[in-house]
């Protein structure tokens, strides 16, 4: 495993949003993150619905896991989401980011969530500004620029 994927896995656990919020790292590998987060009374609002900050917090969650672990640190400069179903509290969602191009200077990643019967919750993408180091990835399914 490489040293800044074990660096970032030390740093996620004690990161005081993720706490905050239930955030759990699942998995993380060079461009691929799986985050979880069990859905509360808390998180609804005067609608009786979940609050979309919150699913949008869980995407970014992944979004930044899954590219910091190419190059960190990578600063977000661009997200857009789109919400598809409602989930309710109590409902363990998951959070599944891939990045899909990293370059010298930007990359791209892909996030969807879902819930634990793989209703699709929302899909959101994301760009990043590359400050740091680049990871070189044997991963056939980045693009990455040389």
């Amino acid at each position: 495993m490489p040293s800044d994927i074990i660096e970032l896995k030390k740093a996620a656990k004690n990161e005081p949003i993720a706490r905050f919020l239930g955030l759990k790292l699942e998995n993380l590998s060079p461009g691929c993150t799986r985050i979880s987060m069990f859905l509360q009374p808390e998180h609804l609002n005067f609608n009786g619905t979940v609050f979309g900050g919150i699913i949008m917090a869980l995407a970014d969650q992944a979004f930044a896991y899954a590219s910091n672990s190419l190059v960190r640190p990578n600063i977000a400069s661009q997200f857009n989401i789109h919400f598809l179903a409602a989930p309710r509290a109590g409902t363990r969602l998951i959070a599944e980011g891939r990045v899909l191009k990293q370059g010298r200077r930007a990359g791209v990643t892909e996030i969807t969530v879902t819930d634990e019967t793989d209703t699709v919750i929302a899909k959101a993408t994301g760009t990043t500004i590359s400050i740091g180091k680049t990871v070189k990835t044997n991963n056939p399914k980045i693009v990455q620029s040389k």
